[in-house]
């Protein structure tokens, strides 16, 4: 009766030889491509490291300007704008100003690429019910898929540093904005684009012209998920040597630093609430209009 309650599993020793082979294949693949995929994201490297040196060296009261002019014409709100400008105040008066800088580069080179990723898979998953059925099951494991999990291959294949950790951040923050275009472009109106035919539209000008205008505000959603994701993983990608707000997060967790802890903490915690706030709002906005246009 022993077999009801211990269930049949693979022989160790087999067990041991499938995960030796596998991990001896995948250190030989390291050490036999590992410099040309370096060589490959070097251009990304260039990008954030462009990205972070902007922020941090420019002044702070740009910075601050900056942010509220964005906010203003994203909100068209003017307790939006104070509350970002009033929470930045904040974080460079406790002395966070860099680290939250570093983290906001690390955070638009994320979000442009997972546009840039995103939205052509999503756009082409709309038009094919095959392809959708085939890439929703891959998004389905990068959503469930521990964050730490995302670490191991990225560093055994390009070590620690800046660009294996945005590696990481995009592959756990791009799913949002694929399934989000995808359901956009899904959604539009039959109608429309019945009458876009009608005017003899090509498949290209239907899309630039009626499909993604329409779209839009689902594909904000999309970039808002993206965004509150990337923030998410940024204690975690401290872990392989991002720097930025996680860093201390991580350091006070080590040395039980209470008060380092916290800060950092809640300065993640206010440019992740400026992100939301901006995002959804300019959402709002673009619903309003299109529903001004139906109207």
């Amino acid at each position: 009766m022993d077999w009801l309650f211990k269930f049949p599993s693979m022989n160790d020793d087999t067990l041991r030889a499938l995960k030796k082979s596998v991990d001896e294949g995948f250190r030989a693949f390291t050490r036999g491509y590992g410099s040309s995929i370096e060589t490959l994201f070097s251009p990304l490297q260039s990008f954030l490291i462009w990205a972070e040196r902007l922020l941090t060296g420019a002044p702070w009261p740009l910075v601050i300007a900056v942010i509220g002019l964005i906010a203003w014409f994203a909100t068209r709100s003017w307790r939006i704008v104070v509350g970002c400008m009033l929470t930045l105040l904040l974080i460079g008066y406790f002395d966070m100003w860099e680290d939250t800088m570093k983290t906001v580069s690390m955070i638009f080179v994320c979000t442009v690429l997972s546009i840039a990723i995103g939205i052509p898979i999503g756009i082409a998953m709309s038009r094919s019910d095959r392809l959708q059925s085939t890439v929703n099951p891959v998004l389905d494991v990068m959503q469930t898929m521990p964050s730490f999990v995302y670490l191991i291959p990225v560093v055994m294949l390009l070590g620690i540093g800046r660009v294996p950790g945005v590696i990481a951040v995009v592959i756990y923050a791009l799913p949002p904005m694929i399934r989000l275009t995808n359901l956009g472009i899904r959604m539009v109106d039959r109608d429309v684009l019945e009458a876009a035919d009608a005017y003899g539209s090509s498949s290209w000008q239907k899309l630039r012209n009626v499909q993604l205008p329409l779209a839009l505000p689902t594909i904000m959603a999309g970039i808002n998920q993206t965004i509150m994701m990337a923030l998410a993983m940024v204690v975690i990608a401290s872990m392989i040597g991002v720097q930025g707000l996680g860093q201390p997060v991580l350091k006070a967790i080590a040395n039980q630093y209470f008060t380092l802890g916290v800060f950092n903490g809640l300065a993640i915690v206010g440019i992740a609430i400026i992100f939301d706030r901006i995002s959804q709002a300019y959402g709002l906005r673009l619903q309003k209009h299109r529903e001004v246009i139906h109207g």
